[in-house]
């Protein structure tokens, strides 16, 4: 179990909760879905089953891996680097990213996002102007991982990730429900689920296969060695297609429970759905602001959130 949860934890991320569902709609709903999940059966889960494997055979990282592995004479060991480089190159952008969703966490339970609709992208661009606010959460969000991890693999990270996916799971089912509850949520699952070819085809077939790919491999960590590290934890007993079969479910559940989140929320109070850092620190803080207890669903929300984007 705890394999399994901090395979899916670091897959399961923003990726998940903040792209899926919006190039999902951009793509035309089931139109998208069905190519993602054909790129994620064909080259998401042979990429996974192969990185397991590498690492239960090595039981090292990918830097040490292919050099332990790699036949007499060869030079495979060089693409370790390439993980390095990878995981790093991500980090840039992503600890800064989870220090904004945590801050949120902050806002929406100490009630500063509680106010007129066009003072919300002033809350958001403040942030983002303000150095002091960047660097305190990226030092917060950095420390926190270090500390956890300092602890050790089963008694730091393993057990905390253990809680944050049982959490994780019951946020997303209680937001769901209440969000698939809003009167004219109907027209969100539809935009959202019900295959639309005219909008894939305007958005462009070959971007559509394009991102469906991106979002195969992005979705699952695979390629900078993340889940390298966690099969050299495995043991022989362990059939490795099972388990990333599951991790697979894990993480497409996750992100299909995100659109039905998102989008009935959108739909039902009559709010564009656009992509990108907008809808999720501008236009969600105003459907929470109009919805009964929304601080109390929109701090779950970015709690969630967090959860998501610091388990990766």
């Amino acid at each position: 179990l705890g394999f399994l949860f901090l395979s899916a934890g670091c897959a399961i991320g923003l990726g998940n909760v903040w792209r899926f569902p919006f190039i999902t709609g951009k793509y035309g709903g089931a139109v998208f879905i069905a190519a993602y999940l054909f790129f994620l059966l064909a080259m998401g889960l042979p990429v996974l089953i192969m990185e397991f494997s590498v690492g239960r055979a090595s039981r090292k990282n990918m830097g040490n891996a292919l050099k332990m592995l790699e036949p007499a004479g060869s030079t495979w060991h060089f693409f370790g680097w390439f993980s390095l480089i990878g995981s790093y190159a991500l980090m840039m952008f992503y600890i800064p990213v989870c220090g904004w969703m945590i801050n949120y966490v902050w806002l929406s339970a100490s009630g500063a996002l509680s106010v007129p609709p066009d003072k919300i992208p002033e809350v958001f661009g403040g942030m983002l102007a303000n150095p002091k606010i960047m660097i305190f959460w990226t030092v917060a969000t950095s420390l926190s991982c270090f500390a956890i991890c300092f602890i050790g693999l089963q008694k730091g990270v393993e057990r905390v990730v253990k809680v944050m996916m049982m959490g994780l799971l019951v946020i997303m089912l209680g937001l769901a429900i209440k969000t698939l509850t809003l009167p004219g949520a109907e027209k969100g699952v539809a935009f959202y689920l019900v295959p639309d070819l005219q909008r894939a085809s305007e958005a462009g077939f070959l971007a559509l296969i394009n991102d469906a790919m991106n979002q195969a491999f992005f979705t699952l960590s695979i390629g900078i060695g993340a889940m390298c590290i966690f099969g050299s934890y495995l043991d022989k007993t362990n059939t490795l297609t099972k388990e990333s079969l599951i991790i697979l479910g894990l993480d497409t559940f996750v992100a299909f429970v995100a659109g039905l989140i998102i989008f009935p929320a959108c739909f039902a109070f009559d709010v564009s759905p656009n992509a990108g850092p907008g809808l999720i620190f501008i236009t969600l803080p105003n459907i929470f602001n109009a919805m009964a207890g929304g601080r109390f669903w929109g701090t779950l929300f970015f709690i969630f959130l967090s959860a998501a984007a610091l388990r990766s």
